[in-house]
């Protein structure tokens, strides 16, 4: 039998958790790495980053990217900043970086993205564009028989 403290410390931390993802999620193209997350949630980077990889499924940088990414790919959709200008207004601080991470969520560069989909989702509706753009992450990737064998 589980005691009434270590449950009550397992719902802190969880509390403390998404305190992060929260802090993640508003302050995304800020600076932000998993050492200052740390700081801010009174927990060591390797403490943070166990803790959320078991509460979450990925790390909190994983995470940071796929937020960045996503708004990337809306700040894309509307065409009129260049990919360079996207890349820094989401917070990344490097261009390279940026384009492979965007390129292993969404499967197509970041200028390939933006001359394919601005067409497609002209007259969407922004909520249902981002839903329907939405970036898949390789452990949601669909698998297929060749995957199996």
């Amino acid at each position: 039998m589980t005691s009434r403290p270590a449950v009550e410390q397992h719902l802190r931390d969880l509390a403390r958790l998404r305190r992060v993802r929260d802090r993640i999620d508003r302050e995304y193209a800020q600076p932000l790495d998993v050492e200052a997350l740390a700081r801010g949630a009174n927990m060591s980077a390797g403490h943070l980053s166990r803790q959320f990889r078991l509460a979450y499924g990925e790390s909190p940088y994983s995470y940071l990217m796929t937020r960045r990414i996503e708004r990337a790919m809306a700040l894309l959709r509307r065409g009129d900043l260049s990919v360079t200008e996207v890349c820094f207004a989401v917070g990344c601080a490097s261009l390279g970086t940026f384009s492979t991470r965007f390129t292993e969520l969404v499967g197509m560069p970041p200028s390939t993205y933006r001359s394919q989909t601005a067409p497609a989702t002209a007259g969407m509706p922004p909520c249902v564009a981002k839903q329907v753009t939405r970036p898949i992450r390789n452990r949601e990737a669909p698998v297929t028989q060749r995957q199996l064998a």
